[in-house]
């Protein structure tokens, strides 16, 4: 059960990459979407932290709201 509960979480961080345009930005290149993610956890764990994650936080909520708005 908690196999499936971690493919099933894993799957859903991929999806958040490919909605987000990762993928097609990097053109599926596996090294900088790592790089980046890599960049996004540097900048979240600098002096600013709370700012940058509630930033985050903020515009995800944004968008998210936003799909369901066009799906509705």
């Amino acid at each position: 059960m908690q196999r499936r509960e971690r493919t099933r979480h894993l799957i859903e961080l991929g999806g958040l990459v490919q909605k987000a345009g990762l993928v097609e930005l990097t053109d599926d290149d596996r090294a900088t979407m790592y790089g980046a993610l890599l960049e996004l956890v540097g900048r979240a764990r600098d002096d600013n932290a709370d700012d940058t994650l509630m930033l985050w936080k903020r515009r995800g909520k944004r968008a998210f709201d936003a799909e369901a708005e066009t799906t509705a």
